[in-house]
């Protein structure tokens, strides 16, 4: 850890500049898709100026670490719960929520690949991505370290470890959630085509990232991406406070709403929808979903109403971890004594054949 030390200042400064994230080019900038591919270990555009860097030894190393780890993740995971969504999610809205979700694209992905808008939330700042070509010569390994350290939980677990990501996403290399964002978009096939910084206002607006947005804006990011057929998606990250008393000061559900209704996925939420001052986001989730795919972390069983949902479970159901104490639901385990196979791990049970994971379907 100490030979990164004397890069880290010079790292930390570059990334405070955006990369260009226009869908055209002019000579020698860096847009948006090149800098997600490069962070992801994949080669840029063949006329961009990071092109170069890919020389470097550290990145050859960092490219060929990244490559094995998301050719794992794709075998054990991805191509499961792909497989699993087609055969369960009968009619898809265009948009899904996420709630405290961090910069996880990854897994609202792969369950709502037909979703055409996403809509991320989480306290972690957005941060900003890195003018890689203003590092000085060395400083590409701190960096890309800095991208391998942060990603360890969910590429080992499938989710991220909240308080080890705040201490990576604010003091480390890398600033805020946008770099992770780009090379879970770069590693799941998309090319970024526009990224531009946005507020809501207290009535959920959307303000571009220079306007007024009133006196408490709720910060965040659009990305536009495309995937393999070239149509347009929409991803948003905001970073706030979904408490109650964050989400009633804040326009995020107002804006939500103009969504609604879609899918939402809940996972690893550390059992904060269980508690009393996160009913308002629990009560939207319910009211505005259509269908909601969630493990045990999420909402209680005890909250949805039985006569406007119908409860698919998967896997199996042990409890909580030891770090969650007195979460468990008898009715949960009741519940998961008809439950179908799955052949993916996910949640804080991450292994395969102890995790749950339950489809809620409203009904018509």
């Amino acid at each position: 850890m100490k030979m990164f030390r004397p890069l880290r200042i010079a790292a930390i400064a570059a990334i405070l500049w955006l990369a260009a994230a226009g869908p055209g080019r002019a000579a020698g900038t860096v847009t948006a898709d090149d800098t997600a591919r490069f962070l992801a270990g994949m080669p840029p555009s063949a006329e961009s100026p990071l092109l170069p860097l890919t020389g470097d030894p550290a990145w050859q190393r960092h490219a060929k670490f990244l490559a094995s780890a998301f050719g794992l993740l794709e075998q054990r995971q991805f191509s499961n719960i792909r497989a699993w969504a087609a055969a369960n999610l009968a009619a898809p809205r265009p948009t899904m929520f996420y709630m405290f979700s961090g910069p996880d694209f990854l897994y609202a992905n792969a369950f709502y690949s037909k979703a055409t808008t996403y809509v991320l939330s989480a306290l972690e700042p957005v941060g900003q991505a890195p003018d890689l070509t203003r590092l000085p010569f060395g400083g590409i390994g701190a960096a890309l370290y800095s991208v391998e350290r942060s990603l360890g939980s969910i590429l080992s677990f499938s989710f991220f470890i909240t308080k080890q990501m705040k201490t990576d996403l604010r003091a480390g290399e890398l600033n805020g959630t946008l770099p992770i964002l780009y090379v879970f978009l770069a590693r799941s096939g998309k090319t970024i085509r526009g990224v531009s910084a946005v507020a809501l206002d207290e009535n959920g607006a959307v303000h571009s990232g220079n306007e007024a947005a009133g006196r408490n804006p709720t910060r965040g990011v659009r990305i536009v991406f495309a995937g393999s057929d070239g149509a347009e998606k929409t991803l948003y990250y905001f970073s706030t406070d979904l408490s109650n008393s964050g989400v009633r000061s804040s326009g995020f559900l107002k804006f939500c709403a103009t969504l609604a209704p879609g899918n939402s996925l809940i996972k690893s939420a550390s059992y904060l929808l269980h508690a009393g001052n996160f009913s308002t986001v629990r009560q939207f989730i319910l009211a505005d979903s259509a269908t909601i795919i969630q493990d045990d972390s999420g909402i209680p069983l005890a909250d949805f109403d039985s006569r406007k949902w119908r409860f698919f479970p998967f896997g199996r159901y042990v409890g909580p971890i030891d770090k969650f104490p007195g979460r468990y639901q008898p009715k949960y385990a009741e519940l998961f004594r008809r439950s179908q196979p799955m052949d993916f791990g996910i949640g804080y049970r991450w292994r395969p054949y102890e995790s749950n994971l339950l489809l809620a379907v409203k009904s018509p």
